[in-house]
């Protein structure tokens, strides 16, 4: 039971860490196309390693459910660990370029 759990936590740490890295992409290629978009460009490429570095450890903690439940429970502390800095990453990106309202 428990490594299901542990299969669920480290798919929905892949699915946050992956919205940040598009959403980064998103903006880069937004910011490329516009003028005056050089900083905005360059804030993007500050962020890459912090969504490059929760990919790899939510994809770790995925592998990681392979295993017995010491693993999983590894996997399980790793997951939650990169989703909610993939989350906070992304909301605080968001907060900082979001317009309109």
């Amino acid at each position: 039971m428990i490594n299901v759990i542990a299969i669920i936590i480290a798919i929905a740490s892949v699915l946050a860490a992956l919205g940040h890295a598009g959403y980064l992409a998103m903006l880069g290629n937004a910011a490329g196309k516009r003028a005056g978009g050089a900083p905005i460009a360059q804030y993007v490429r500050s962020r890459w390693a912090i969504a490059g570095g929760t990919t790899a450890a939510s994809l770790l903690a995925w592998l990681l459910t392979n295993g017995d439940v010491p693993l999983d429970i590894i996997a399980i502390l790793i997951a939650v660990g990169s989703g909610a800095t993939s989350v906070k990453a992304l909301q605080s990106t968001q907060a900082k370029y979001r317009s309109g309202g």
